[in-house]
């Protein structure tokens, strides 16, 4: 018995179907193929020691539907440490305790209570703060965002205009506009805060050429602060140490977010 005749658009479907099929096909063997090469490469160039030994044996158990929690695990992601700074506690730590008044306050006492109140409120705006001693082991080489060494002004009365603070950089960086924008950031927002006005003229070689400028990597921003006289300013010196804590975290993060540093209204 002769089989009737398909229309013509119904025999070639098939063919049309198989066509499709074959593209499918060679498409995702292709996708394959450039993903084995990537892969290829990628381990290729991948150091030693970027990924655990037994990575593929744990993606091979997870694919294959090995519980996590009876066998491997993926590694689990390392967090990225957070940017550092570093404050000095002006004479902490050594046998030398700075400035002495006559009724026995010293320089440290004051230094070391503003200086860990400074570390409080950066800590707190997300950052890792270290507390340095004066001659601290750590200052050799010490790498960190910016560093702030804390220090007071002499006890002694000189006159009424020995009232104020005072700040500076090194002599000498490989970066003076990183350091001359840190000392204008402290300034700036310290004046600001405090009320206290700038002691113009008055930094000593002595504080230009502070001993942990030489010490520290030549990367690390750095600046020393005279924060007081420990004569006229004695009052917020001892009474408002969290005042002056919030003058010089506030210059420190103008710093490091790059804030405008120009002297506000009124600032000497």
């Amino acid at each position: 018995m002769t089989e009737p005749m398909l229309p013509e658009e119904t025999q070639v479907q098939p063919a049309r179907q198989r066509r499709a099929s074959m593209n499918v096909l060679g498409q995702l063997s292709m996708v394959f193929t450039v993903g084995a090469i990537l892969a290829t490469l990628f381990t290729a160039w991948t150091p030693l020691g970027l990924f655990p030994s037994d990575l593929a044996e744990r993606m091979a158990g997870w694919f294959s539907g090995e519980n996590p929690a009876q066998g491997g695990t993926f590694p689990t992601p390392t967090p990225r440490p957070r940017p550092r700074i570093g404050i000095v506690a002006g004479h902490w730590g050594g046998s030398d305790p700075g400035a002495v008044c006559t009724d026995g306050l010293t320089e440290v006492e004051i230094t070391l209570n503003v200086a860990t109140r400074v570390k409080d409120a950066l800590t707190a705006a997300g950052f890792d703060v270290d507390l340095l001693e004066e001659f601290d082991d750590r200052l050799a080489e010490y790498q960190a965002l910016a560093l702030v060494s804390i220090h007071a002004d002499t006890c002694a009365f000189i006159d009424d205009n020995a009232t104020g603070f005072k700040v500076t950089a090194a002599l000498a960086s490989v970066s003076p506009e990183k350091a001359s924008r840190l000392v204008a950031c402290l300034r700036s927002r310290y004046q600001e805060v405090t009320g206290l006005r700038f002691h113009s003229g008055s930094v000593t070689p002595h504080m230009s050429s502070y001993h942990a400028f030489d010490e520290i990597h030549a990367e690390t921003t750095a600046a020393i602060m005279e924060i007081g006289f420990m004569n006229l300013d004695r009052q917020i010196l001892t009474q408002q140490p969290d005042v002056l804590a919030q003058g010089i975290a506030n210059g420190v993060l103008c710093f490091i977010y790059n804030e405008d540093a120009s002297p506000a209204e009124g600032q000497q």
